[in-house]
């Protein structure tokens, strides 16, 4: 068995924090490091060991502050720089470690570099962007916006357009400027001074561009992202970036692997290669999606997704997650939205995240069960792409009742609804009378308080099992092999380790029924189960599961 390099962030769990609708202090409706401050004890309670927290930064919210003002300054609705430095203290101060966002393919065109950019063709900030002159009377070219629209938008001062892969008050940066990448860096060790533990990096592979920006073909359009993602110099970029910055500190970086071929994933992560530890690819939490559209799929898809995920070799390390800020909630996609297998589902995802082979990431309210809001009106909706492609999507044909019905399976915006702390007002999230996002109705069933005082409940099986899986190497480390990977219902599965061996057999269904699996001569017994067999049971060939059931055994290996 080769083994992977042991590291800290292979072993811990990560949290993310939407900061705008985790906790609100200030009684205004949207949530603020304060909020999050307040909370602190909770996030040890439930044991999770990195919180990565979305933007935090000073911006105008053309995308919920992904389009940045200033790198180094907190956004005046979520507090101030002694807030969060307050945040940072307190989380230390329990065990648990900050990693913050990365938003460098862009900023918001309210920055002051874009501020200067603009002004003229020769002024020292013109190319820290991407500005190009018109083809007869058009734009540069015929590239998209994932938000609707061209790529590119006209700016009359100097007769020439800029690009923007996302909203327009979000210009791209031009990574072929060393001075532009200069002050990255520097913006990267402003942070990592402050004692920040990390980055996970937006949209990262975009950093690079083909610089012929040349039309692309029909074939292409639909899926600009194929080509935003595979620019020549990504990987000199990162490779720079970490001989630059990350090299000097103890710190895990994950890219967000948007577009990227399975060759470029591969290379970005490869440990050997000095450029980012761990990739979000979305193949698994988009599994289904066609833009907007849900399909379909089957659970022998599902499990042959993280079966590629897992066939790498020690010098790569996965990640792993069923939700995050931009997909919907992961019960009503993957688990069960029904009040009565609920429960279970949430469960049973829990034990799907963190026994499977990589760095879990778990998503605020996701240890809730948390589920999709039923969205009556495009009024309800705040996602920036939403809004941006609304006509296009209508002028194609497709009808708005059409389209709400698609949304309420696959909008962002599923999981940014409010964190339901409570079955009092506005979920216990916020004292104003309305939130920035509307709160799920269901908070009354789904709330902290309540689940915190039930035994058998979603928020106190995640503690369970968060605990469980602290220090078990062969649980972490060990080798990954799917059981049965064509059972329609069944996702069972065995992690390899050197002294143990654990077997995970999931019902991923509302049916009753038992599973036959070889136990190979080892002795299986019942180490964690969402039902109610007696722990420490004897792993018989015929395992009976009830609906969304799911166990873990475990057993000593033969040296």
């Amino acid at each position: 068995m080769s083994l992977p390099k042991k590291k800290w962030w292979k072993e811990d769990v990560v949290y993310q924090i939407y900061p705008r609708s985790f906790k609100d202090s200030k009684g205004d409706g949207l949530g603020d490091i304060q909020g999050i401050i307040s909370k602190v004890p909770y996030l040890k309670e439930l044991g999770v060991d990195v919180i990565w927290l979305s933007p935090h930064f000073d911006s105008p919210n053309a995308d919920n502050g992904y389009d940045i003002r200033d790198y180094e300054k907190v956004m005046e609705e979520f507090g101030t720089m002694e807030d969060f430095d307050t945040l940072l203290k307190d989380l230390n101060n329990s065990g648990i470690k900050l990693i913050i966002d990365l938003v460098v393919n862009h900023s918001s065109d309210e920055h002051r570099w874009f501020q200067e950019s603009k002004k003229s063709l020769d002024n020292p900030y013109r190319d820290y962007y991407i500005w190009r002159s018109g083809k007869e009377g058009k734009a540069p070219s015929n590239w998209p916006s994932f938000f609707g629209g061209s790529a590119w938008e006209y700016d009359k001062t100097t007769d020439q357009y800029y690009l923007h892969y996302f909203a327009k008050k979000q210009p791209d940066l031009n990574w072929e400027n060393e001075d532009l990448r200069k002050e990255v860096y520097q913006i990267m060790k402003f942070w990592l001074d402050k004692g920040v533990s990390g980055f996970r990096m937006d949209v990262i592979p975009l950093i690079s561009k083909h610089q012929d920006f040349k039309d692309m073909s029909v074939a292409e359009l639909p899926h600009p992202e194929t080509i935003y993602a595979s620019g020549p110099r990504l990987h000199e970029f990162l490779q720079e970036m970490h001989a630059e910055v990350l090299s000097k500190y103890d710190v895990m970086t994950v890219g967000e692997a948007f577009g990227v071929t399975e060759t470029i994933m591969n290379n970005m992560t490869d440990e050997r290669r000095d450029e980012l530890d761990l990739a979000f690819i979305f193949d698994i939490v988009r599994i289904g999606r066609d833009n907007w559209v849900q399909n379909e799929w089957s659970l022998p898809e599902l499990k042959s997704l993280f079966q590629e995920q897992n066939n790498t070799d020690q010098f790569h390390w996965p990640t792993v997650f069923v939700n995050n800020h931009d997909n919907p909630r992961s019960v009503s996609k993957f688990g069960c939205d029904d009040p009565k297998y609920r429960d279970m589902s949430a469960k049973l995802l829990a034990i799907l995240t963190l026994t499977q082979k990589g760095t879990p990431f778990l998503y605020q309210g996701e240890e809730l069960g948390m589920t999709n809001y039923n969205f009556t009106s495009f009024d309800e909706f705040d996602d920036v792409e939403i809004r941006g492609n609304y006509d296009q999507v209508l002028e194609s044909g497709v009808t708005k009742e059409a389209y709400l019905q698609e949304l309420n399976k696959s909008s962002r915006d599923h999981s940014r609804t409010p964190m339901q702390w409570s079955n009092t007002k506005q979920a216990g999230f916020t004292e104003a009378d309305k939130s920035w996002l509307v709160v799920n109705p269901n908070y009354t069933e789904i709330n902290v308080e309540d689940q915190q005082s039930k035994e058998q409940s979603v928020l106190n099986f995640y503690k369970k099992l968060l605990q469980f899986r602290k220090g078990k190497d062969d649980l972490i480390y060990g080798d990954y092999k799917d059981l049965d990977p064509e059972h329609a219902k069944v996702f069972a599965y065995t992690r390899t380790g050197v002294k143990e061996t654990y077997a995970i057999i999931l019902n991923m269904s509302s049916d009753a029924l038992e599973f036959s699996f070889d136990l190979h001569e080892h002795h299986f017994t019942l180490a964690l189960t969402i039902g109610e067999e007696p722990l420490g049971t004897v792993a018989h060939k015929n395992v009976k599961l009830q609906p969304w059931d799911g166990h873990v055994y475990v057993s000593k290996n033969k040296l």
